[in-house]
């Protein structure tokens, strides 16, 4: 049974999601990674990949505040850094193969904002940085073992089935 939508249109910068996890929803991927509070302020300043040695130094942080919310049985909180954990891989593959960080040429159409795709644009020639996709696979690695911690997957599965729209 797959996760409800994660719903864009609470007003997250006035909501603590640790004091009302009910209200939270995984939804796919990153969403919401850049919103859901007090997590995004926890995490985001230890969210770095410029460099491997950056990148090593910040999946572990990440990761040591995913075992910390982990003690605390928070799921929202393990839920979010393992966002930010796949956000890592995934911005630094996107480095790694476009310098500027942009995937596509041109703007997004206005209608089209905020939502991810091509929308009709065509995709930058890829040029591999080396240095990035290392950082990439850092993140990647420490990503996969957030995602399959045995009590990280229990924790997801009963938020799931208890707290089910």
């Amino acid at each position: 049974m797959p996760f409800a939508k994660f719903d864009y249109s609470l007003d997250y910068k006035n909501l603590n999601l640790r004091e009302q996890p009910e209200i939270y929803r995984s939804g796919v991927g990153e969403q919401g990674v850049l919103l859901v509070e007090p997590y995004k302020s926890e995490i985001l300043p230890h969210w770095r990949f410029k460099t491997p040695e950056i990148a090593k130094e910040s999946s572990a942080k990440i990761y040591e505040l995913f075992l910390h919310y982990k003690s605390e049985k928070d799921f929202v909180g393990m839920d979010m850094a393992r966002k930010f954990l796949q956000m890592g891989y995934t911005r630094s593959r996107r480095y790694a193969n476009h310098k500027s960080g942009k995937k596509y040429d041109g703007p997004v159409p206005d209608d089209k904002k905020g939502q991810s795709g091509a929308h009709g644009r065509a995709e930058l020639p890829k040029m591999e940085d080396s240095i990035k996709a290392e950082s990439a696979s850092i993140f990647y690695e420490v990503w996969q073992k957030a995602k399959q911690n045995e009590t990280y997957q229990r924790m997801l599965k009963e938020h799931k089935e208890h707290y089910r729209v």
